[in-house]
């Protein structure tokens, strides 16, 4: 190998920083440093990894695929420091997370400060965006995503495998009679979440397929907790993922509905996914297990039961 390893860092910040200039000034070098690790880099390869220009940057088909490798190699040096800085210590360092705006506010600000009390030497950058799982690998160390997961190289680990449940509040039930057909319910429904607003919502009913149009005439929403909001205010009926109805359904400010009435159950799933198969990291592994802590709790207690039948069944055998 004829380059250089110290050369990785300053050849991803220019790209990263779209530009030589803006390069030095985040890794705090003189800008002739920057340009002579990136000439240096191609020589050694052989290879033009950027086209520039006074005004402009452009990354060659070469370089695009040597970022890849070098993402790849920084990462797995990473990892090795980390792994052998914690042999024998508590987790320590700097570690990025990109978080959904409901789950970080409704279910995980709540127990940070005891996340910090369990790990002084962890400094957390938390990032809240819907667009969790397009940030991994270049931003952020772990990110959790609502919903179906695409077909992607990251690895998962599900969070929670909630339901999609229908509520209403007591005060709108006690002036409403529920609606005993889809387009009586249809009506009654005045805001949802706004992935849910589909011309085709599938639902389920006592093993019948059947869909619902949300696609008009509906408040649309981009965050469930307004929508749990208006819900509780008397606002008609809606379906909210179950670990946002925990603490109201408990203390009766939300009564759940029309059980026989099934909706999507991977459209509520929580899902923490991260770049690497390797051995994770001592701080991000610290961080996964805290994840997991705090959302084993809000399970629906169907899937409690079911988990520990399972649990029973293995023992068994």
């Amino acid at each position: 190998m004829k380059w250089s390893l110290d050369d990785l860092p300053v050849f991803v910040a220019v790209i990263q920083q779209d530009g030589i200039s803006a390069a030095a000034r985040e890794l705090g070098m003189p800008k002739s440093t920057v340009s002579s690790a990136l000439a240096r880099l191609e020589r050694a390869l052989g290879l033009r990894l950027i086209d520039r220009s006074s005004r402009s940057l452009r990354v060659t088909a070469e370089g695009e695929a040597f970022h890849r490798q070098a993402l790849l190699i920084l990462e797995q040096a990473r990892e090795a420091d980390d792994l052998m800085a914690g042999l024998g210590s508590a987790p320590a360092g700097r570690v990025s997370v990109a978080l959904p705006p409901a789950f970080s506010l409704d279910i995980v600000a709540p127990r940070l400060p005891e996340f910090r009390t369990r790990h002084p030497g962890l400094e957390l950058d938390i990032l809240v965006t819907s667009q969790g799982a397009a940030l991994v690998r270049d931003r952020v160390d772990l990110a959790v995503v609502v919903g179906p997961l695409e077909d992607s190289e990251l690895v998962s680990r599900t969070l929670i495998e909630g339901d999609l449940i229908w509520v209403a509040s007591p005060r709108w039930l006690a002036d409403h009679r529920l609606g005993e057909t889809l387009d009586v319910v249809r009506a009654q429904i005045q805001v949802c979440e706004t992935r849910y607003a589909l011309r085709r919502m599938p639902v389920d009913i006592q093993g019948e397929a059947a869909h619902l149009d949300l696609s008009r005439g509906i408040t649309r929403v981009n965050d469930p907790l307004v929508v749990r909001r208006m819900v509780m205010a008397g606002g008609g009926l809606s379906m909210l993922p179950h670990q946002y109805c925990v603490e109201p359904l408990a203390d009766g400010r939300l009564v759940q509905v029309l059980p026989h009435v099934r909706l999507s159950r991977a459209s509520a799933r929580l899902t923490a996914v991260y770049p690497s198969r390797r051995l994770l990291s001592p701080r991000i592994r610290a961080l996964l297990d805290f994840l997991l802590e705090v959302c084993a709790p809000l399970a629906p207690p169907d899937r409690v039961r079911s988990k520990k039948q399972a649990e029973r069944r293995r023992t068994d055998v």
